[in-house]
């Protein structure tokens, strides 16, 4: 992993991320880009991509936190089967907090907590799609720890639009997850393709 794929991988994630938080943000409301004239695209498209790109940021620093944490847990539990069970575990009770704290927190009215599930199940799909992909690139082993960086440690990144009433009812809540999760699957599924590893070298690092 030399420098220039150090650099690519960065400004590819950050490219990545706010193209995809800019998409989202235009599709999801697209009257404040377009019924304003010119200017008002193009400023609001830079801000955007800034917005999106600074998101992206976060992602990226996530994902190295992650790869130490995930060296550090191997050594100290001694085996990867184990340490596997504990991020399992990890990853149901985020998914419950996912699904119950934001119901106590925002259910108003008739709302009930399957209102609360669906977003979250999406998620969860989606996170396992890519683990999976990571899967097939590489080997079994690391189905979990690429599990467990798409949804414990996106939803950890996310936290602070969750935890935002007004955000956690708004366009933003998308806009915050968009380029969390885009960068982060491009990361996880590009580290492997410029580190070239293959064959025993995978098995020793499967992220």
């Amino acid at each position: 992993m030399n420098a220039r794929k150090v650099v690519y991988l960065f400004f590819s994630t950050l490219l990545i991320g706010a193209l995809s938080g800019a998409v989202v943000g235009i599709v999801i409301d697209p009257s404040t880009y377009f019924s304003g004239g010119f200017l008002n695209f193009l400023f609001g498209l830079i801000w955007i991509l800034g917005i999106s790109a600074a998101i992206s940021l976060v992602a990226q620093m996530g994902y190295f936190a992650y790869l130490t944490l995930h060296r550090f847990a191997l050594s100290l539990f001694k085996t990867t089967k184990l340490w596997n069970r504990v991020q399992i575990v990890l990853i149901a009770f985020v998914f419950f907090d996912l699904v119950y704290f934001r119901y106590t927190a925002f259910a108003e009215g008739t709302e009930t907590i399957l209102d609360y599930m669906v977003m979250p199940i999406i998620f969860l799909a989606l996170a396992g799609a890519v683990a999976y992909r990571k899967k097939i690139e590489t080997n079994s082993q690391a189905f979990v720890p690429a599990f467990f960086f798409m949804f414990v440690v996106t939803t950890i990144e996310w936290l602070p639009a969750l935890t935002v009433g007004t955000v956690n009812e708004s366009k933003w809540l998308w806009i915050y997850i968009t380029p969390l999760f885009v960068s982060n699957a491009w990361q996880l599924l590009l580290l492997h393709r410029l580190t070239k590893n293959s064959g025993p070298a995978l098995k020793k690092k499967p992220l």
